[in-house]
């Protein structure tokens, strides 16, 4: 497939992990990338948390003319402005916060706006997709989710379980997200989400991001984009059009041994296959029409051809991200 011009309008992607380099940046800034939530870790503990940090802290100043660290929605806007990518921090477990509820605030001070409470297996704070049972958030998830809340970090469930994710939509007192996932009624992968679940994050005035990852897809690396836009189509009737947007879960530069770490992190010495099967232990292909962060003009091409009016394709791009970060951002 031709990849399409940039995308004119603010392009949020609320989840990308890569070998992070210039390269990256440049790529980012050739397709009109705005803004994207950066995966810091995953298993990591607080002090290899700080040094990943450290090493980003570099890159903001090795790449100041392509790439900018956003704490607010303004400097978002304010990247934009300046033709630059702003990048913001996640976690994608709990980890990083060890058991010191105080970390929280720490992390929060030095950019991070998002954490998961868990990464496929039970944590200290909720549940994992992967797991046979799920008894929703812990105590110390409920302290968790509170501090959150006050200090403006957002709850992530991405990767959690269908019970833990409704607690936490009932525990919170500000939305929640679910950043990157699809719906389970399109493509049953153990980690998209039920359609009752994504109408209670709806509801409670959370964000969801699609995946553009092959193993959350129906036909995994043969979706076409058709199937994608009809899928988010369904989605928009079913969450409302103020309530999705675009978490593509790009992978870029990492070998299989960070699939491995991703995975198994310290809690497993046998490889764990992910969804399933051997087959699926290491990186797949990905679709022709998205391959990196030069082809969100073809997502964009894609939703106007299915009959999304302009201002719907721009909300669904990144202005819905834009104003969650306006709303949640910041201390309760």
């Amino acid at each position: 497939m031709t990849t399409t011009p940039p995308y004119s309008g603010f392009v949020i992607d609320s989840a990308q992990y890569a070998k992070w380099d210039r390269s990256v940046f440049q790529e980012m800034r050739d397709g009109g990338v705005t803004c994207v939530n950066v995966t810091l870790v995953y298993w990591e503990t607080a002090r290899e948390t700080l040094s990943e940090i450290g090493k980003w802290n570099r890159l903001f100043e090795q790449n100041s003319d392509l790439i900018m660290q956003a704490r607010t929605a303004h400097d978002v806007r304010r990247a934009k402005a300046l033709n630059k990518t702003a990048i913001t921090f996640a976690f994608q477990h709990c980890s990083p916060i060890e058991e010191d509820i105080d970390l929280i605030e720490i992390m929060h001070t030095l950019g991070v706006r998002f954490m998961q409470l868990s990464y496929n297996n039970q944590s200290l704070c909720a549940t994992g997709c992967y797991e046979d049972e799920d008894p929703g958030i812990t105590r110390f998830g409920r302290q968790v989710i509170r501090e959150m809340n006050r200090v403006g970090m957002v709850v992530d469930m991405s990767h959690s379980g269908e019970r833990s994710t409704f607690h936490s939509i009932e525990l919170s007192e500000r939305p929640i997200t679910i950043t990157h996932a699809n719906p389970k009624s399109w493509q049953p992968a153990l980690r998209n989400k039920s359609d009752d679940l994504l109408k209670a994050l709806a509801d409670s005035g959370g964000m969801l991001g699609f995946s553009m990852y092959p193993f959350h897809l129906k036909d995994k690396s043969n979706c076409t984009l058709e199937s994608f836009c009809d899928m988010i189509a369904h989605t928009a009737d079913r969450m409302g059009i103020d309530r999705i947007g675009i978490g593509s879960d790009l992978v870029q530069g990492h070998g299989n041994e960070v699939v491995e770490w991703m995975r198994n992190g310290r809690w497993s010495k046998a490889m764990d296959f992910g969804e399933g099967t051997a087959s699926d232990a290491g990186w797949p292909d990905p679709v022709p029409w998205f391959t990196g962060n030069r082809d969100f003009g073809n997502l964009a091409s894609g939703l106007a051809t299915r009959g999304f009016t302009t201002e719907d394709v721009d909300k669904v791009m990144g202005l819905n991200w834009l104003r969650f970060f306006e709303e949640n951002f910041g201390p309760a």
